[in-house]
């Protein structure tokens, strides 16, 4: 029998369901998002002399047999796995038979839950071996480099001490300059990029992909997720971006781009910058991108079209400003309809995110969410079904009892944003569930908005060959009152970084 390989690892995105469900996952038609940290940690580790592979089980329904297969043959010493709230138990799951694979083999747990729940979770699992707090790369490698017994001097670990008690070493000190680090190791991701896909009619052909260029947020928005980096923020410089997207390009003839960052446009200058470059020596692609209406301006606006600018996603969460105002800064949804309009006047697309079902929401705001967007000039919205996730201000808030405005059903594998599991003061699930579709149901049926979907047979033709292609299954899917969404994870995917 082989020995254990100290210098493997095995880097796992879980399900946030049975593996028996995979097949029939109809977010799969619409959206498959390459787990982005574990390829940078993938990337790093591989530069620092440690091998490893990914398994994506998002991509890939017989991700377990893969699993099996890949522990018997290399015998690894650990095996890692980046967890949302949804993907937790899966994770848990597949750490059970990976111990009973390999017996000997270290589990260690990152992502967002991890980040957020941290002791309590070695309390709960024995199963877990270590946990990482925040970013992934330097804990690890520091991690896998250990000597044995030396463990916790390693910064941003939770782990086990000698009496069996969890103990957190605290967070990490000194940060990695984003712009050494190597570029994520999309290799490792099996498939890349042709069993990843954006969300349909979000792109104009493909191949296409998505990448990071910046970690954390300087915002503090009570849904979003503080755990991983705290309030931090911090980017790649404008040459690195251009170098990231030309390596793209030129290993996998991507021709589109997705920009998974929250503040893309935050420091203007590196956009300026960034587009600057694509004008001096064209790559031939376009991109999209996530932006904050505050942080644009028509010039800057007309600089990322002329750079192939396709389309930008707005935050608008609720077209009720009142509660917009309990839950994030700057509530100002006259100026957001002014922005809007500056990007269509811009000639890209617009999309809307939105949320319903915050602490607060009502069936009059849920009316003036609706009339809202229906009076702006956007292209497509996405709706996600509020969820007071693990490392949010708004889930300490209702955890501890500072906020009673609702009743919370903390059951973690259905906390994946499609489905209620909270429930504001005044509502029912029920009446919820019928107002999400109703939301839905009156959008499609505005003329404006079925011309807009014609117009993508020309400007994404293989949007419309995806939707045909999985027709039936969009069908059943919108039957049974749920949504395709663009999130399988908390508001915006966080992955193990």
């Amino acid at each position: 029998m082989n020995s254990i390989d100290k210098k493997r690892i095995l880097l796992v995105h879980p399900l946030g369901y049975s593996s028996e469900q995979a097949a029939r996952d109809v977010s799969r038609l619409a959206n498959v998002m390459p787990p982005l940290g574990l390829a940078s940690i993938s990337a790093y580790l591989l530069e620092n002399g440690f091998d490893n592979d990914i398994v994506d089980c998002y991509a890939h329904p017989d991700s377990d047999g893969m699993i099996r297969e890949y522990l018997s043959r290399f015998m690894p010493g650990y095996i890692g796995f980046s967890c949302t709230t949804s993907t937790f138990l899966d994770g848990i799951r597949l750490a059970e038979m990976a111990k009973k694979v390999v017996p000997g083999i270290r589990t260690i747990f990152g992502g967002v839950h991890m980040s957020a729940l941290q002791k309590e979770l070695l309390v709960a699992y024995p199963v877990i071996d270590f946990g990482v707090v925040g970013e992934g790369e330097q804990t690890l490698l520091e991690l896998l480099s250990a000597q044995e017994g030396a463990c916790t001097d390693v910064e941003g670990l939770v782990l086990r001490n000698a009496d069996g008690d969890p103990v957190y070493t605290g967070r990490r000190k000194n940060l990695l300059d984003l712009n050494e680090l190597p570029f994520p190791a999309y290799h490792k991701l099996v498939g890349y990029p042709e069993v990843y896909s954006l969300p349909i009619f979000n792109y104009p052909t493909v191949p296409n992909g998505s990448c990071l260029s910046s970690r954390g947020c300087p915002y503090a928005c009570s849904y979003c997720d503080r755990s991983v980096f705290n309030r931090t923020f911090r980017y790649n410089s404008a040459d690195y971006l251009y170098r990231h997207m030309a390596y793209l390009k030129d290993t996998y003839n991507l021709k589109h781009l997705n920009f998974y960052d929250d503040q893309f446009t935050f420091n203007r200058q590196r956009v300026v910058d960034f587009c600057s470059m694509i004008e001096e020596k064209p790559l031939g692609m376009t991109f999209n991108c996530a932006a904050r209406a505050e942080h644009l301006d028509a010039e800057l606006l007309y600089l990322m079209k002329k750079a192939g600018c396709w389309m930008i996603s707005l935050g608008i969460e609720t077209g009720d400003e009142q509660l917009l105002a309990r839950h994030r800064q700057n509530p100002d949804l006259a100026m957001m309809r002014d922005k809007i309009e500056l990007i269509k006047k811009a000639g890209i697309r617009v999309k809307g995110l939105l949320m319903m079902g915050l602490p607060g929401e009502t069936e009059e705001s849920i009316e003036k969410s609706r009339n809202y967007v229906y009076s702006l000039p956007i292209d497509d919205f996405n709706l996600a079904k509020f969820t007071p996730f693990p490392g949010s201000p708004i889930y300490e808030q209702i955890r501890n009892g500072e906020d009673v405005s609702g009743d919370f059903d903390e059951d973690w594998e259905k906390m994946d944003c499609m489905q209620f599991r909270f429930v504001p003061q005044g509502m029912t699930q029920d009446r919820l569930d019928e107002l999400f579709i109703d939301f839905y149901k009156k959008h499609f049926q505005r003329p404006s908005v079925l011309w807009g979907y014609v117009t993508m047979l020309w400007k994404s033709p293989d949007s419309w060959y995806r939707f045909m292609k999985s027709l039936t299954g969009f069908l059943r899917y919108a039957r049974a009152g749920s949504r395709i969404h663009e999130d399988s994870g908390s508001k915006k995917r966080t992955d193990l970084k």
